[in-house]
């Protein structure tokens, strides 16, 4: 077995896509439309799909909007410096909801993005020998 893809279903497609490819760097790995089942999805990640876990983005074509849930927590995506790479997401005209820093019972450097539907994404920085 291996860890495939995680879904999420987000209520504009391309503004997605571009937050995923142009604010965190993945690239746009397929794209594909099904129109009797009224939705699309594209994937994205920093490597293919048979190399690594990757997102798949699902846009409903009748949905503009969903509610995120409670049992949702974060994406996390292991990063150089929490701290240079929020200032990248802003700079990309990316949402910080936590700046870097500690995290509040550990050492562990972290910070919070948000995607434009809402999700959470986990910026942690890689830990140095």
């Amino acid at each position: 077995m291996r860890f495939m893809h995680t879904m999420l279903r987000v209520g504009n497609l391309d503004q997605s896509i571009a937050f995923y490819t142009n604010v965190l760097g993945m690239r746009l790995l397929r794209n594909t439309e099904y129109p009797t089942g009224r939705f699309t999805n594209a994937f994205v990640g920093y490597q293919n799909e048979q190399d690594g876990p990757v997102l798949e983005l699902t846009y409903n074509w009748d949905t503009d909007a969903y509610d995120l849930g409670t049992g949702f927590g974060h994406i996390a995506l292991e990063v150089d410096n929490a701290y240079a790479a929020c200032d990248a997401v802003r700079e990309r005209g990316g949402k910080v909801s936590r700046e870097a820093g500690p995290m509040k019972h550990g050492t562990t450097v972290i910070a919070f993005v948000e995607d434009p539907d809402g999700y959470k994404i986990e910026l942690v920085q890689k830990k140095t020998a």
